[in-house]
C-alpha cells in the first residue's frame, strides 16, 4: 500500500506508483514502526534531485529491493522543501556522522525518530568501495533483529549528542567595523581571482556574500569589495550557469571555470541573482548587470509562475533528449550539427564562435554548454540577436524539463522582493504586477488569520506543513520591498504581522537567539537552529534583516533590538567564516549605516514626485528604507509630519527618525544616499 497518492509534494507524487510501502513523514508511520517492531528507512530528497531520481529508478522501482523493504522496515519518504526542519536535523546527523551530506538522504531510525546508520545515494550493486543498497539493507535489518540493544543505545546516544549541541551566540554586541572589515580579507583570502567565485569545485553562485560586497563598497568605497563583485559576476552571467538563450540560472557550475552546470534551474537562485545584478547595475549602471537582471526577471515570470500567481519551485535537470533516454543537460546543450540544422552553415558557424560550441563539447557526447567567451560587440548585434532567437524557438520544440510546481512560501518571498526592485529600476510595471501577484497569493492563500504561515501550496491548495522561519523572514522581506516600491502600507502592515510572529514563536526570550521551528511546531529529537547560509539565507539571517528593516518603517524599537540581538551571531561567524553568512554581513553593513530611512512626500502623479522616488530608490546607501505618499497620509509612519517644501515634492533622509535638511532636488537626494555619505 502507497500513501502517497494525495500528498500535495510532487516530490512525494513522483514515488506514489512505487512498489514500496512508502509513508509520509507522519506519527502515523512510527505507530506502525513501533506495532512492527520494525525499524525506519527514512529517504530524503526534493523534485529536482538528480541522483534522486536515479536512486528511485534502480532501487525504489525494483519489485525485489521493494519486497525487501517492506518486510523489514517502515519506509518514510520527506521532501526536503516541504519539511525542511525534518531535513537540517537528520542532515546534521548525516554530516556529523560521514563528514559530507547530500541527496537523497538515506537515514535508518529507531521508531523513536533516533537515528543509527546514515548515507546518502546507494548504487544498487557494489561500486566504487560503496556498498550496494541491498547490501545496506541487510546490514541494517541483521543488525536491528540481533543486535537490538546495541543499535538502540547508539541511536539514543546520536540523539541526545545532537540535542546537547550548543552555539555560540556571541558577547550580546552588533558587528561592528572590525569585524566586517575581517570578514572581506577572509573572503579575499578564499578568493578565485583568476575565475571568479569563491573556493573550487564545485562553484556555487555566492549571491549573499555578493550583496555584502555591494554594500560594503557602498559604505566604505573598498574598491577591492566591488571587484570580486563585479567579476564575479560576470564571470557567472558569461559562463554555462547562466542559460544564454533563456535566461536564468542552473542551481551550481561542477567545475571551477563556470562552464559546466547542473541543470536544475532553482526559483530562490533565480530570485537572488535577479537581485544582485540588479543591485549591481544600480552600483555601477554595467549594462551586462542590466541585461542579466531582467532577463532572470522576464524568465521567472515566463517559466515559474503559476496559473494562481505564485512561482513555482524548479525546473529538473533531466529532460527527454529525443530517443527517450532522461539525460541531464539534454534540453540545454548543442552540438555543431544541431546549430546548422537551426541555422544554416554560415550562421551556425558564427553561433558556434559566439557560444563556444566546438566539435569536441564541453559537456558530454560532444555537446557543448552556451557560453559568451567573446566580449559584446566581437559580433553583429543584430545578426546575434537573430540567431539568438531561432536557437530560442528551436529549443521549445525539444521535450522540456519537469516543472515542480509547488509554491513555497520563503522562495517566493525572495522573487517578490527581485521583481519588485527590478521592476521599480527598469520602469517594467509588470515585473512590480508580478511581484504583487505572488504577494497577493501567498496573503490570500499562505497566511491565515492568525498571522502563521503554511509552508507550501500547490494547484491552488495551502498544505498542510507549518512554515518555518525563513518563510516568515523572506516572505516579511518581499513586503517591505514592495512598500518601499509602491508606496502602499497594507504591504508594511502584513510584514509586522508575520515579524510579530517571529518575535513571540521563533525568538528566545534571553539569549535573543532564533530557531528554525516555532515554539509550538512538531518537536524533533533536536529544534533546529543555524544562522548560517545555505542555497538561501539562513532564517536567522533573513528574520534579522527584515526587523532592522520593519523598524527602520516603523520605528519599532521591539523589532529594532530583536535584529540587533540576532546580529550577535555575525560577531561571531563573521570574521571565521564570512562565505557562509554572507546575508548576516549584508545586515551588519545596513545597521552601521543606520539604516538610513527615506520619506518622499508629494501626489504619485506628479512627475516630480516620481523622479524624487526614483532617486530613493537607486540609492546604494545599505539596507535603507523608501516611503512614499501624498502630504498628511498616514499610511506610512515615515511620512508622518513630513510636510513639502515651497508647495514641491520633497525628500526627507533620515537616520533613527533623524532627519537630514529636506530636499525637492533629485541630485542633492541622490548624494544624500550615497552610501559613504557621512
Amino acid at each position: 500500500m502507497n500513501r502517497l497518492a494525495h500528498e500535495t509534494s510532487p516530490y512525494l507524487l513522483q514515488h506514489a506508483d512505487n512498489p514500496v510501502d512508502w509513508w509520509p513523514w507522519s506519527a502515523e508511520a512510527f505507530d506502525e514502526a513501533r506495532r512492527s517492531n520494525r525499524p525506519v528507512l527514512l529517504s530524503v530528497g526534493y523534485s529536482s534531485c538528480h541522483w534522486c531520481h536515479v536512486m528511485a529508478h534502480e532501487s525504489f522501482e525494483d519489485e525485489a529491493t521493494a519486497a525487501y523493504l517492506n518486510e523489514h522496515f517502515v519506509s518514510v519518504k520527506v521532501d526536503r522543501e516541504e519539511r525542511p526542519d525534518v531535513d537540517a536535523v537528520y542532515m546534521e546527523a548525516v554530516q556529523a556522522a560521514t563528514g559530507q551530506g547530500g541527496w537523497p538522504m538515506t537515514v535508518f531510525l529507531t521508531p523513536d525518530a533516533e537515528p543509527f546508520y546514515f548515507g546518502t545515494y546507494f548504487p544498487p550493486e557494489p561500486r566504487h568501495g560503496m556498498a550496494s543498497f541491498r547490501q545496506v539493507l541487510e546490514g541494517v535489518a541483521g543488525a536491528w533483529n540481533d543486535r537490538r540493544d546495541e543499535v538502540t543505545e547508539v541511536a539514543a546516544k546520536i540523539a541526545r549528542d545532537l540535542a546537547e549541541r550548543e552555539m555560540s551566540f556571541g558577547d550580546g554586541r552588533v558587528p561592528g567595523e572590525e569585524e566586517l572589515a575581517a570578514a572581506l580579507l577572509g573572503l579575499t583570502r578564499d578568493y578565485d581571482a583568476a575565475r571568479g567565485g569563491f573556493g573550487g569545485a564545485p562553484k556555487f553562485p555566492p549571491s549573499m556574500v555578493i550583496e555584502f560586497l555591494l554594500r560594503h563598497h557602498a559604505r566604505t568605497g573598498s574598491e577591492g569589495a566591488l571587484q570580486m563583485a563585479v567579476d564575479t559576476c560576470e564571470r557567472m552571467a558569461r559562463g554555462g550557469l547562466y542559460d544564454q538563450l533563456g535566461g536564468g540560472f542552473a542551481r551550481y557550475s561542477v567545475d571551477r571555470d563556470w562552464v559546466v552546470p547542473h541543470f536544475e534551474k532553482m526559483l530562490y537562485d533565480n530570485a537572488l541573482l535577479c537581485r544582485v545584478y540588479a543591485h549591481l547595475w544600480r552600483s555601477t549602471g554595467s549594462e551586462l548587470a542590466r541585461r542579466v537582471a531582467l532577463e532572470t526577471a522576464d524568465f521567472m515570470v515566463r517559466e515559474l509562475r503559476t496559473d494562481e500567481g505564485g512561482f513555482a519551485s524548479a525546473l529538473d535537470a533531466d529532460s527527454d533528449d529525443g530517443t527517450g533516454r532522461h539525460v541531464e543537460g539534454a534540453y540545454y546543450v548543442w552540438t555543431p550539427e544541431q546549430l546548422r540544422e537551426v541555422l544554416g552553415d554560415a550562421d551556425a558557424e558564427l553561433a558556434a564562435q559566439h557560444f563556444g560550441v566546438t566539435e569536441e563539447g564541453t559537456f558530454e557526447e560532444g555537446a557543448s554548454v552556451l557560453q559568451l567567451p567573446q566580449r559584446e560587440g566581437v559580433f553583429d548585434a543584430a545578426r546575434i540577436a537573430s540567431v539568438r532567437e531561432r536557437l530560442l524557438a528551436a529549443r521549445a520544440g525539444r521535450p522540456a524539463p519537469g516543472r515542480d510546481d509547488k509554491v513555497v512560501a520563503a522562495w517566493n518571498g525572495l522573487a517578490v522582493a527581485a521583481l519588485a526592485e527590478t521592476g521599480a529600476y527598469f520602469d517594467r510595471p509588470d515585473l512590480v504586477e508580478a511581484a504583487i501577484g505572488a504577494a497577493d497569493l501567498l496573503v490570500r492563500l499562505h497566511l491565515d488569520d492568525r498571522a502563521r504561515l503554511a509552508r507550501t501550496s500547490k494547484d491552488g491548495l495551502a498544505g498542510a506543513h507549518a512554515g518555518v522561519l525563513e518563510d516568515y523572514a523572506d516572505v516579511a522581506e518581499g513586503f517591505l520591498a514592495l512598500t518601499s516600491v509602491t508606496g502602499e502600507g497594507v504591504w508594511l502592515e502584513f510584514a509586522g504581522f508575520l515579524l510579530d510572529h517571529v518575535l513571540a514563536q521563533f525568538t528566545d526570550a534571553e539569549s535573543g537567539a532564533l530557531y528554525d521551528t516555532a515554539a509550538d511546531a512538531e518537536r524533533l529529537i533536536r529544534r533546529p537552529q543555524d544562522p548560517t547560509d545555505n542555497a538561501t539565507p539562513s532564517g536567522w539571517s533573513a528574520a534579522a534583516g527584515a526587523l532592522l528593516s520593519y523598524s527602520a518603517q516603523t520605528g519599532a524599537e521591539p523589532h529594532r533590538t530583536a535584529a540587533e540581538r540576532a546580529l550577535g551571531v555575525v560577531k561571531t561567524l563573521g570574521p571565521r567564516v564570512p562565505r557562509f553568512i554572507g546575508w548576516g554581513l549584508a545586515v551588519a553593513e545596513a545597521l552601521l549605516d543606520g539604516p538610513r530611512e527615506v520619506a518622499v512626500v508629494g501626489e504619485g502623479t506628479d512627475p516630480a514626485t516620481r523622479a524624487l522616488a526614483r532617486t530613493a530608490l537607486l540609492g546604494t546607501a545599505p539596507g535603507a528604507v523608501v516611503a512614499v505618499g501624498a502630504p498628511g497620509s498616514d499610511e506610512l509612519p515615515l511620512l508622518a509630519d513630513r510636510p513639502l517644501v515651497d508647495a514641491k515634492p520633497t525628500a526627507y533622509v533620515c537616520r533613527n527618525f533623524v532627519c537630514d535638511a529636506p530636499t525637492t532636488d533629485p541630485d542633492r537626494l541622490r548624494t544624500a544616499l550615497n552610501g559613504r555619505n557621512a
